[in-house]
């Protein structure tokens, strides 16, 4: 018997969550015996999704501004309609070839509405297709919220039409759907929780740290870069600082951090063993992503989170703010950091006992692959 295709939808505008999120999933269904072709929409990011996995690279477009509402290709040029209706094109064309029995679209329609110049024509074309496949949208657990009137309405309707399921990635005893999606109760027949998809516990650390600074894929983050940075010349030298810039922080930004970084201060811009480093260091210093803090779950870090806000972005306050109920994290706030808020911190965080990783469902990656299994049959 040949095995069953999932053909995987995911586009990344400004960080590396939602592919990192994405290719952690379609290794679980690799693993599971499925036969995975991914269609990513973003910026290339090394070592996504992953090996094993048929990659289909659309042409790449970003977030042209931080509040998400416009798009722009690799160059930073706005994407016109020609470079859309090609993009639409190829991955119409990548879905028939896969001819999968299943289709995963990560984010849609709760999120991603940029891209319904292509993903409504995808969902015109699974209806069309004989067999049907079964249709699944990959979400987090935390929606983006203060959404314009009718946006709720709208993303009802779609998944009443279209979808077979939606996939929430978290665990319920931390936070529910309907927390930031209120009609939740009208679709709530096709939600399965499958638990936070995270990178599994990492192994001990080769090189440790007391502090690890990081900027996810550093699109934005730089202010808390320079935060932190300056705050390592505040506190007593013997501490060891890491930071990690992120990928996608611009260069110019990363030059002048190098130049500027006290002798305790190590500054790279990505590192694979993120997740064991903050196993071995007493402190961290993050925005209050979905993969940061999956990774801060399995540790007992003391985490300082500074949630993302440009843009009206809600989704890491509810995220970091939950942390902070629990004692597992504490807040500052992006707008007006500064390096003495960030050094008062690290003092107060340090003189803190570390607590205990709480007992979330972690296990979202393979039970994702589980449920897909036996919703095709």
């Amino acid at each position: 018997m040949s095995a069953p295709r999932v053909f995987f939808y995911v586009q990344h505008l400004l960080g590396i969550g939602h592919i990192a999120r994405a290719s952690r999933i379609a290794a679980a269904l690799v693993r599971d015996g499925f036969d995975v072709t991914v269609a990513t929409g973003g910026l290339p990011v090394p070592g996504f999704p992953g090996e094993n996995i048929k990659t289909v690279a659309l042409p790449p477009v970003v977030a042209s501004n931080a509040g998400f509402s416009g798009l722009a290709d690799a160059g930073g040029a706005a994407a016109d309609e020609a470079f859309l209706n090609r993009r639409r094109d190829l991955l119409l064309t990548a879905f028939r070839e896969a001819a999968p029995e299943a289709v995963i679209i990560e984010a849609f329609p709760f999120g991603r509405r940029q891209m319904r110049f292509e993903l409504l024509p995808l969902l015109d074309a699974i209806e069309k297709t004989q067999p049907r496949p079964k249709l699944f949208s990959s979400v987090r657990d935390i929606l983006q919220q203060n959404r314009k009137p009718g946006r709720d309405e709208e993303t009802v309707a779609l998944v009443r039409n279209h979808f077979d399921g939606v996939l929430v990635h978290g665990d319920p005893s931390f936070v529910r759907l309907e927390d930031t999606f209120p009609l939740t109760s009208e679709i709530a027949s096709k939600i399965r929780y499958t638990g936070m998809v995270v990178a599994g516990r990492a192994p001990d650390p080769e090189e440790t740290f007391d502090i690890v600074a990081s900027a996810g894929g550093g699109a934005v983050g730089v202010d808390l870069l320079r935060a932190a940075n300056a705050a390592a010349a505040m506190l007593p030298s013997n501490l060891r600082w890491l930071l990690i810039g992120g990928p996608n922080l611009p260069e110019a930004e990363y030059a002048a951090l190098a130049n500027a970084t006290p002798h305790n201060v190590t500054l790279v811009r990505f590192r694979k063993d993120f997740p064991s480093l903050l196993r071995g260091a007493r402190v961290s210093i993050s925005q209050a992503g979905y993969n940061t803090v999956g990774d801060l779950l399995q540790t007992d870090c003391r985490a300082i989170l500074i949630p993302f806000v440009a843009g009206g972005e809600t989704e890491q306050t509810v995220r970091a703010e939950k942390l902070k109920a629990l004692g597992l994290a504490d807040i500052l706030p992006e707008v007006g950091l500064t390096p003495e808020i960030v050094a008062g911190a690290v003092k107060a965080a340090l003189a803190t006992s570390c607590t205990p990783a709480m007992p979330l469902d972690l296990g979202g990656a393979d039970k994702t692959a589980a449920i897909i299994r036996s919703m095709i049959g």
